[in-house]
């Protein structure tokens, strides 16, 4: 039997990428999965992808920051499945960051966007789901959070701050709600080369992030995904109230790794076995 075998998840930010990932992984160990989009029709894709591997999925279209329309998932969650056991809350306003300056720079209109997606759609994603876990007798839920969200940077600064305040909000959860048997971590990726960074990253910019890494090669979605669903089952039943960084080793070492630390010795340049690391993942 699957780790999910008679559990009913909802992931959002579905569509495509990490979320994707998530509810493929999810399914394919049992799990029912309702797949939750603000783009229908990559939902239906996903779930038609799950179907065809014999899962069980549900697509809905549907906008986290709009509260009725959370409830309505929630909802319709209950009326097809019975309720929900375990959340990824994986949806954010990704298409903003190109928008998203320094602090002087930075359109208000963005940061409130920002927040109002990021951290109070992940607010009312978890108000809908904790009375039916508990109904439940307990569940898991997993925020999808960021590196940014633990470090300064010179732009991104709404979603860096959203980031960082949903790492205190599942910290928050966890202790209200643990003697619900509520788990909630959140999950903190760092270079994980989805199609839409990817198509958003040129191959200068790449090669300065993966200079900053420990390991040669950036993140896959399926590798986020291998981390969340361990986080959901439970065989990780007495860890909570984390932040759990897949890096790759970003955030591991001292600000002068890439230049060569402490050592004095450089790094070398990226090479054509770098590249091949890379290519391999």
């Amino acid at each position: 039997m699957g780790r999910f075998e008679g559990k009913v998840a909802v992931v959002t930010g579905a569509g495509a990428g990490i979320g994707k990932a998530c509810a493929l992984a999810i399914a394919r160990e049992g799990g029912r999965v309702v797949v939750a989009d603000i783009d229908g029709s990559a939902a239906i894709v996903c779930t038609a992808q799950i179907e065809a591997e014999a899962g069980q999925a549900l697509a809905v279209a549907m906008d986290i920051a709009d509260a009725q329309a959370v409830a309505s998932l929630f909802k319709t969650v209950e009326q097809h499945f019975g309720g929900v056991d375990v959340l990824v809350n994986n949806a954010s306003a990704m298409h903003l960051t190109l928008r998203d300056r320094a602090i002087l720079d930075l359109d208000v209109a963005v940061w409130d966007e920002t927040m109002t997606t990021n951290l109070r759609g992940t607010l009312l994603c978890c108000r809908q789901a904790i009375p039916q876990m508990i109904a439940r007798g307990g569940g898991a839920i997993v925020n999808m959070s960021s590196c940014q969200g633990l470090s300064g940077d010179t732009a991104l600064t709404s979603y860096a701050a959203s980031k960082a305040a949903m790492n205190m909000l599942s910290a928050s959860l966890a202790t209200q709600y643990g003697h619900a048997q509520i788990r909630c971590n959140a999950v903190a990726p760092g270079l994980v080369m989805t199609e839409r960074l990817l198509a958003k990253l040129d191959e200068c910019t790449q090669r300065h992030l993966r200079r900053h890494q420990l390991l040669p090669h950036v993140g896959r979605p399926e590798d986020v995904a291998a981390l969340v669903t361990f986080l959901l089952s439970d065989e990780a039943a007495f860890i909570t109230g984390q932040v759990v960084c897949i890096d790759g080793g970003m955030l591991a070492h001292v600000p002068t790794y890439a230049d060569g630390g402490n050592s004095g010795a450089a790094r070398p340049a990226y090479d054509a076995a770098e590249a091949a690391a890379a290519a391999h993942w």
